[in-house]
């Protein structure tokens, strides 16, 4: 960030302190409505699921919190920073630093073999090559990807690929993780996997916004925020 930046507040150890925060908050697609008037606060050490049907903007509102998405209305605030403030760059490395993003079909990096993929958080944040690409291979050893760190992404399962956006994800050690249906292509083997190292960073203190369709899924989560044609429809504490 540039040095007239401050520092964000140290969220983990001020757990009452929001790592997110949406106020409202509205999108539209052009002259498709995506969200309305939508309030989010996600505390350290929580998981939240973000539930609804097809259509009522959950991964509209993954997009506007991770900052990849500017809103038409309202404030997101992310570890402590009005992302409003922050020109693209800053954004980009708050997101590398400090926020894990796994979207729906891996979205690697097509032309880079794996151990370089799952590296570029670190990599693009000024780490050195020789580093980085350790922290990479053990991502992806935790995710049960040694023996395809040369891989491209084309040579890969879908599986595989999502398994590999998950260690990607994590492999910067983030406060924070937003994941759309981060499991929806894996075999539940390789979904206990990625969830058991989802729920590491909300173990150790960070927090976990995760989009699904599935029940059992959002169950095992801390609150469940439903949404309907683009508005809050419930937010209920599930503990």
């Amino acid at each position: 960030m540039s040095p007239d930046q401050p520092s964000p507040p140290d969220v983990l150890a001020e757990p009452t302190h929001p790592l997110l925060r949406l106020a409202g908050i509205s999108h539209a697609h052009g002259r498709t409505p995506a969200l309305h008037d939508v309030d989010l606060e996600v505390g350290a050490g929580t998981a939240v699921a973000v539930t609804g049907a097809s259509g009522s903007g959950k991964s509209t509102l993954l997009h506007v919190a991770a900052g990849l998405l500017a809103p038409d209305a309202g404030t997101v605030e992310l570890l402590g920073h009005d992302l409003a403030a922050l020109d693209d760059a800053e954004r980009a490395q708050l997101r590398r630093r400090d926020v894990g993003i796994v979207l729906q079909y891996g979205q690697l990096v097509p032309d880079l073999p794996l151990l370089d993929g799952v590296a570029l958080p670190l990599l693009l944040d000024g780490a050195a090559l020789g580093p980085a690409r350790e922290a990479s291979r053990a991502a992806l050893a935790g995710v049960g990807l040694s023996a395809a760190e040369d891989a491209v992404p084309a040579e890969l399962s879908g599986g595989q690929a999502q398994l590999a956006a998950v260690a990607r994800a994590l492999v910067a050690q983030p406060h924070l993780v937003l994941a759309d249906e981060p499991v929806a292509s894996l075999d539940p083997a390789g979904a206990a996997l990625a969830l058991d190292l989802l729920w590491g960073v909300v173990a150790r203190g960070g927090a976990l916004v995760l989009v699904t369709h599935d029940n059992v899924l959002a169950a095992r989560c801390d609150r469940e925020v439903r949404l309907a044609h683009g508005g809050v429809q419930h937010d209920l504490d599930l503990r």
